[in-house]
């Protein structure tokens, strides 16, 4: 709900002020410190939570609250929520679990929001393309997903951390360069 609130009041501002490299480039690089702080830091921290259903109401909607920060275009929503389950005490494979569980709400209201915003004024075309993308993007994801939890239950976050702050470097030099 904060995301969606805060999305539908902050959505011109953010694409105005927001929506450029600059700052895609710097919460790349942010976040991916991130990862690889929380990682040394998770060490010497056993997770309190170990499984979905030791997940509080209270815990899931503090992890929920971290899906306001993709609303800053560079951040991942599933990386944002996995950071912030993580610093709530959840272990890596429940924090990824439950960020994709999170994500189904907020696509659709995202898909919903963009729909209103261009007045659900499509042809039959444009249906077809944005059904077949949805149904494509669907499998992928799940494909995806089913991947990247056979990968956390062996290796920790830093390969995304050291990921997101090469990509982000890669982003200053292409615009640096280009532009």
């Amino acid at each position: 709900m904060p995301a969606a609130i805060l999305g539908l009041l902050l959505d011109n501002f953010l694409t105005e002020h927001l929506y450029n490299y600059i700052t895609v480039a710097i919460t790349l690089v942010v976040y991916g410190i991130l990862f690889i702080v929380i990682e040394n830091r998770n060490k010497t921290h056993n997770p309190k939570i170990t499984s979905l259903d030791n997940i509080s109401y209270e815990t899931a909607l503090l992890i929920g609250a971290f899906q306001v920060l993709p609303l800053i275009p560079g951040t991942s929503r599933s990386g944002a929520t996995i950071l912030g389950a993580i610093i709530l005490g959840c272990s890596r494979f429940v924090a990824a679990e439950f960020s994709f569980f999170l994500a189904v709400p907020v696509m659709f209201g995202a898909s919903a929001l963009k729909l209103v915003k261009y007045e659900f004024n499509y042809t039959g075309q444009e249906i077809i393309v944005l059904l077949t993308g949805m149904i494509v993007a669907f499998a992928v994801s799940l494909f995806a997903i089913k991947l990247l939890m056979k990968f956390i239950q062996k290796h920790d976050f830093k390969v995304f951390g050291y990921y997101r702050i090469a990509l982000g470097i890669l982003v200053v030099i292409f615009f640096a360069i280009f532009m």
